[in-house]
């Protein structure tokens, strides 16, 4: 059996004293402190099979069951319910991410606390069960009340994830990992049209609508993959009991080399209102804003584009599957490379940037077939964003209390991205939505120049490191990644 040379690694009563780590150990493995490197790729292959899988598969019917609220919108809700009336539509789903900001922060508090299965597993069977109710009502105030609920109790479950993947790997594993969680869940968004479309072909079935279908069926799904969930969801590094002993051990000292914060520090509230006064966990929080503004505005938007381009109800969620496909692609090769590199800056850019053309493309060429290949760029450019700025907010801080505000403060951020894109789509501007799609390319050059500042002031902060021994994050030996 392969040894470890334990490093010491801090007890929760020790958490609070400062580790010292040796400049350049965060771009290291385990093999200089005596660890079989073979032995230590088994490990992480094992931690990625038991902690991925199952949160992309709970995140991914979590994205189902918002985007094909679009697509219930096409097959009949828009005309049950009224909601061409006054704006009803955007009033629905800006909704859901009131709550979903409001509670994402308490959410993260209760996860440590109440633990990652039990927490997790929880709320997504409560939150299936809203989405069944979902099918069942008469008006759209009714369905309001329906959005609020769903809003409340998804609130915790992404920044939740996004806090548990981090406290597993060392910074230059992040981002792969994250894109690995979150673009699971865009590929099945994408292919959640098509499932829309085959559900609300059950109409009149048992006297119910189609539409009505979507939100039965997909809320009965969510409520089975949260039971299974409960038994799979693996708990944080330290609590964790799915790994020997030596696994184990492997696991925490490689984060405490890389960054000095293997074992949760005590959370205090005071120290936790310190960490919002930190500006570069605002820039991160603005720079997801603008990514997810991009990409809620696909998911609740691209259907009626494509209808109003001219393609039948049907056409139009078939075609809505494509493009997350490629999106996918290209976004997990930019992630793969960007951890190959250890730079996050570059990436995000030329992402943004890619948003950015795709979105010009969509708003202004004549052809179909010219706008279209529009969607295709811009949903790349943001479907990459989403885990890049995770990923790079996850490299740029120390300490596991200062980890949970930012996750719930950066997807809480997330939250109002999706309200922006939700009002900035508005329907005297259909079908063309060239103001909304002017409004989430301004949320594209937000991005470039955040990336470009936080750039500029973490590399001066790595120079005084360097020269005259400036102390960053409080943690002896750590560098900002660029």
């Amino acid at each position: 059996m392969p040894t470890v040379q334990h490093l010491n690694t801090p007890s929760l009563d020790e958490k609070d004293q400062p580790v010292h780590i040796e400049h350049g150990a965060a771009a290291t493995s385990l093999e200089s402190a005596g660890v079989d490197k073979k032995f230590e790729k088994r490990t992480i292959r094992r931690v990625d099979f038991r902690l991925l899988p199952i949160l992309g598969a709970m995140y991914s019917i979590s994205l189902i069951d918002r985007n094909n609220f679009s697509l219930a919108r096409v097959a009949g809700m828009d005309k049950d319910l009224e909601l061409k009336i006054d704006n009803r539509y955007s009033i629905l789903l800006l909704l859901f991410f009131v709550p979903y900001f409001i509670f994402e922060l308490p959410s993260n508090l209760a996860l440590r606390k109440v633990g990652a299965a039990n927490w997790l597993a929880s709320i997504a069977m409560v939150w299936g069960a809203v989405m069944i109710g979902m099918g069942f009502v008469t008006d759209w105030k009714q369905m309001a009340v329906c959005r609020t609920l769903l809003g409340f109790f998804e609130a915790g479950f992404f920044p939740g994830c996004a806090y548990l993947i981090q406290t597993w790997y060392i910074r230059r594993e992040v981002q792969t990992r994250m894109a690995a969680f979150y673009l699971t869940s865009v590929l099945a968004g994408g292919f959640a049209k098509i499932l829309g479309y085959g559900l609300s072909q059950m109409e009149g079935t048992a006297g119910i609508r189609g539409w009505r279908w979507i939100f039965i069926i997909e809320g009965v799904m969510t409520c089975a993959i949260g039971l299974l969930s409960w038994f799979l969801i693996v708990d944080f590094p330290d609590k964790s009991t799915f790994l020997s002993v030596d696994q184990k051990a492997c696991i925490l000292e490689r984060i405490e080399r890389d960054r000095g914060d293997s074992v949760a520090d005590k959370f205090r509230w005071k120290e936790a209102f310190a960490h919002l006064g930190d500006w570069k966990l605002w820039a991160f929080a603005l720079m997801f804003m603008g990514s997810t503004s991009a990409s809620y505005a696909y998911s609740y938007f691209l259907p009626p584009l494509l209808k109003g381009m001219g393609y039948s109800t049907k056409d139009s969620q078939v075609l809505s599957a494509p493009p997350y496909v490629v999106a996918v692609a290209v976004a997990f090769t930019l992630a793969w490379y960007a951890d190959r590199i250890n730079k996050r800056s570059p990436i995000i850019i030329t992402q943004a940037m890619l948003s950015i053309i795709g979105l010009l493309m969509t708003a202004y060429i004549s052809s179909n077939g010219g706008r279209y290949a529009g969607v295709f760029l811009g949903l790349s450019g943001c479907s990459g964003n989403v885990p890049a700025v995770l990923a790079w907010k996850a490299n740029s801080i120390v300490g596991q209390s200062k980890r949970a505000m930012a996750s719930a403060l950066v997807v809480g951020f997330g939250a109002i991205g999706g309200i922006y894109a939700s009002t900035v789509f508005r329907e005297q501007d259909a079908p063309a939505y060239v103001i909304g799609l002017w409004a989430t390319m301004g949320c594209q050059f937000m991005i470039i120049l955040l990336s470009l500042s936080l750039v500029f002031f973490f590399a001066k902060e790595n120079r005084k490191a360097e020269r005259e021994g400036h102390i960053i994050e409080k943690q002896p030996g750590f560098r900002y990644t660029l």
